[in-house]
């Protein structure tokens, strides 16, 4: 009786040691537990910038393995084609005129850290949520979400307060300004206005004077001494903060606090790498959140001497390729660390190359392959077209394409779900989970319409037709290209939303982007027979989006972009803000 008894557990133990052993390695297993998840997100990077992209002359090899063990999306839409709007709607899943952070007016991004407008405080980022469910939550890098909202230390729209446990990087953004022999970046323009209004008043002061002192002008001295009086103070007015740019805006923090003010550019590379990597070796025996957010590839392209000099692209190509080094450091650390099967790891950009970024002879912005357009403007394809590459070994069939329509908001249900979280349920949030698109358990992506805004202006709209594959995209209105017959704005150094500079569509153009991916042949009636029902179609769903739209403050209102000295963070007292904590270590 033993013997059988024996034998009838034998015979119930063996087909389950079976059934285990052919059970797919940590398929099932990681979709239960939370993963590690590492976000790299370049800046300014165009997708015809990157090989698995179609460039053969600049060499990206790491991001190519990443792609080549992972998903690549072919049609990867940012929310925005400028950096803070873009980002906005990558941290919270949801359009950024949602939030307020698209703009009514030209100035579409974040200006000033001293400004007091930027990402609000009662939005959720999906770094809080997963900082909830037991992550440890870090960002190293770019932010350009703001940083104070009334007094220099109440870090309102600070990462500490968006669910970041950890921040080392740039509050704002790379400019050329940060690089004492370039020449100025930011708001070169209005700059130029601004001498010269000062020229102007200097010199009617001082004719002004002259006529007083020599009898030719009856004038008051009293009236003088106003005239030069407001010349002073006019002068003060911009220069305070236009005239030290480096020091207001070019400055790295940890945490709450500044550490260079300025930033020494020659170590900042260096140093995001170093802090990347310890993150990682710190939080490796917990779940972590990971957000690395590159410096590359925006100008001035800070690029340390290794790199100089060898890409076939100049500055901007060797800029490209110290980043894909950079990637590879991080992808061998987490390697290293045995981490590999246990990590999500996401790499995009925030949108399309800057094509009107050049300076003499050199480009020193990004491409955007076929693509039409670039930075800045809000419908065409490059400007919003980007990479989009997952990696995550066991759980994410390799090798694997997708060309379906996808959107950087994607990212945040696809991380809340992850993490076991749930998404917020007073708010619409406009991303989708894209892990049954990414896995292969559905063939078709949840997103039916995309809305395409430049600020607060509704530019372009794609429709998916699931039921016959195609995608359509109408543009209301699109940027005038000047010289005439170029390819962007390159007489003004970004196009327009909104004016003279634009021109509006009745109807609008459509594009088939299956058939013409490059935008080149607006359809008609003549030439498509479903134009009017496609028309039809899309202008019932910018009705319906436009009721989901609630007010909400404007973020990049003028007032809210204007520096405010007692909003500037300052590692000294103000307005004596020196300091170089880093060389002090």
């Amino acid at each position: 009786a033993s013997f059988l008894l024996l034998c009838f557990r034998t015979s119930l133990v063996t087909p389950l040691i079976f059934s285990l052993l052919l059970q797919p390695p940590l398929t099932q297993l990681s979709i239960i537990t939370q993963p590690n998840i590492v976000l790299l997100m370049a800046d300014d990077l165009g997708i015809g910038d990157v090989g698995c992209y179609g460039n053969d002359t600049i060499r990206t090899p790491n991001i190519d393995y990443l792609a080549k063990e992972g998903v690549k999306l072919t049609q990867h839409i940012a929310a925005a084609p400028l950096c803070t709007p873009s980002r906005a709607a990558f941290l919270t899943g949801r359009y950024p005129i949602r939030s307020g952070m698209d703009a009514i007016n030209n100035y579409r991004v974040i200006f000033w850290n001293g400004g007091s407008g930027g990402l609000p405080p009662n939005e959720t980022t999906f770094a809080k949520i997963l900082q909830q469910q037991g992550y440890s939550t870090g960002l190293i890098g770019k932010w350009h979400q703001g940083v104070n909202c009334e007094s220099r230390n109440d870090h309102c729209h600070h990462p500490l307060n968006h669910g970041f446990d950890y921040f080392y990087g740039m509050p704002f953004t790379l400019i050329s300004d940060c690089q004492p022999n370039e020449t100025p970046e930011m708001d070169r323009a209005f700059r130029r206005k601004l001498w010269l209004s000062t020229q102007m008043i200097g010199l009617i002061t001082l004719t002004a004077a002259l006529g007083r002192v020599t009898g030719l002008i009856s004038v008051r001295w009293k009236m003088l001494i106003c005239l030069a009086g407001f010349s002073l103070l006019f002068f003060i007015s911009w220069f305070s903060s236009y005239g030290f740019v480096r020091y207001w805006n070019c400055i790295m923090m940890r945490n709450h606090e500044v550490t260079e003010q300025p930033m020494v550019t020659d170590r900042t590379t260096s140093l995001i790498l170093r802090e990347s990597i310890s993150f990682i070796e710190r939080n490796k025996h917990k779940p972590f959140l990971l957000f690395l957010s590159f410096l590359h590839s925006h100008t001035p392209l800070l690029t340390t001497e290794k790199f100089l000099g060898r890409s076939r692209h100049g500055l901007y190509g060797d800029n490209v390729e110290e980043m894909d080094w950079m990637v590879g450091q991080v992808l061998g650390v987490i390697d290293k660390e045995g981490l590999k099967n246990t990590t999500l790891v996401y790499f995009a950009s925030d949108h399309g190359g800057w094509l009107e970024r050049q300076e003499g002879k050199r480009q020193l912005g990004g491409w955007n392959g076929i693509y039409r357009g670039g930075k800045a403007m809000g419908g065409w394809e490059g400007g919003i077209r980007v990479p989009g590459i997952f990696r995550w070994p066991g759980v994410l069939p390799a090798g694997t394409v997708i060309d379906e329509p996808t959107s950087l908001m994607d990212i945040y249900p696809t991380v809340v779900h992850l993490a076991g979280g749930v998404l917020p349920q007073d708010r619409v949030i406009d991303g989708r989970d894209l892990m049954p698109l990414l896995r292969g358990t559905v063939e078709h992506s949840e997103h039916e319409f995309l809305f395409h805004y430049c600020g607060i202006h509704l530019h372009a709209v794609r429709w998916h037709q699931k039921d016959s594959g195609a995608i359509w995209k109408a543009h209301y209105a699109t940027p005038v290209f000047r010289p005439l017959g170029a390819g962007a704005c390159y007489d003004r150094g970004f196009c327009p939303c909104f004016g003279e500079g634009v021109t509006h569509h009745d109807p609008p153009l459509l594009f088939d982007l299956l058939r013409d991916p490059s935008e080149a042949k607006p359809l008609s009636p003549d030439t498509e027979p479903l134009f009017d029902t496609v028309i039809r179609k899309m202008g019932r769903a910018i009705e319906e989006h436009r009721r989901t739209l609630t007010p909400v403050p404007e973020q990049l209102s003028v007032y809210n972009v204007v520096w405010k000295p007692w909003l500037q963070p300052c590692c000294g007292t103000f307005p004596f803000c020196w300091c170089d904590k880093e060389a002090d270590n």
